[in-house]
């Protein structure tokens, strides 16, 4: 079956269209997005502005489009943390519907951290033994853990690269702006580490999104191109060093680093500060960096129900 997956993120807009059945592994088909950088669109009083929902609606519509001509049979579309924290969600939900005929189905931080979960433990497998997760977003940290194909501990923070981006002023910004922005990253993690402690020390601890991408392609990781089978690592001594770097640098300057892009420039810093605060305060030396993420999880979800019927 072609399956098509709209992935309506803060800071970017994807369509993935894969084929897929039960029991096997889904293989890419097509690749579309568009850097739409919602979290900027969100006024004073927190309600996605007519521009911002004006563009999300032309955009699934043009992937309503896309997935048409790929042959796609059954398209699934999901919002999060821009969409989810929304002052106006309902509205920015129907206007899309009548545009694209689309029903945007938001996610939980918690259901986000579930599937993406469940996505790096069908990549590792029963091997991996227990697993810890860490996805960092435009809009959220998500943090999950456990044995099983469903984690015992699933925790969502409003912690994303995008969302913290919006505090720093200046480029590049001041040591009293990062000095702050740090403490206070950590005080939000801190507050759900004890209950990931609970689960157990993690065999395997995992760094998902394009954020841990980048960062581990700038700190040395092969490079995309390469393929998702290499094996790539992050480790928290090169991060701990990339941090003050990164934060003497303009964004056009961030941009010239190897992997890392215009758009998702300006954020890398604030994802660096979290990643760093992450591994430090959950005590991982190094991450593993997991090609699947949440998109693919929902893929797994989805034709784990048709195997069921």
């Amino acid at each position: 079956m072609r399956l098509g997956v709209i992935d309506v993120g803060s800071t970017t807009v994807h369509l993935l269209v894969v084929d897929a059945h039960p029991g096997a592994h889904p293989l890419p088909d097509y690749s579309h997005s568009v850097p739409l950088r919602l979290a900027q669109h969100l006024t004073d009083d927190g309600a996605l502005s007519d521009e911002g929902a004006g563009a999300l609606a032309r955009f699934v519509t043009d992937c309503v489009e896309v997935a048409e001509s790929r042959g796609v049979a059954q398209l699934m579309a999901f919002a999060t943390s821009a969409i989810r924290d929304a002052t106006n969600t309902e509205a920015v939900l129907e206007q899309v519907a009548a545009a694209s005929g689309v029903d945007l189905q938001v996610l939980a931080g918690e259901d986000e951290a579930r599937m993406t979960f469940l996505a790096v433990r069908r990549w590792f497998g029963w091997s991996a033994g227990r697993l810890l997760d860490v996805d960092i977003g435009g809009g959220s940290l998500e943090l999950a853990a456990g044995m099983d194909e469903d984690p015992d501990v699933a925790v969502s923070l409003p912690l994303g690269a995008g969302r913290l981006t919006r505090e720093l002023v200046g480029d590049p910004p001041g040591p009293d702006q990062v000095r702050a922005l740090r403490k206070r990253v950590r005080s939000e993690i801190a507050r759900v580490r004890p209950a990931l402690a609970k689960v157990g020390e993690p065999h395997l601890a995992v760094g998902t999104s394009k954020t841990f991408r980048s960062l581990a392609r700038v700190c040395g990781a092969a490079p995309r191109a390469d393929g998702p089978f290499v094996d790539r690592t992050l480790s928290r001594a090169a991060l701990a060093e990339l941090v003050p770097r990164l934060a003497s640098m303009t964004a056009a300057e961030r941009a010239g680093l190897p992997g890392v892009s215009s758009a998702r420039a300006p954020q890398l810093l604030a994802g660096a500060v979290v990643a760093e605060s992450a591994m430090e305060l959950l005590d991982l030396e190094e991450l593993t960096i997991c090609p699947w993420a949440m998109r693919e999880g929902l893929i797994l979800r989805f034709m784990d129900g048709l195997s069921d019927d």
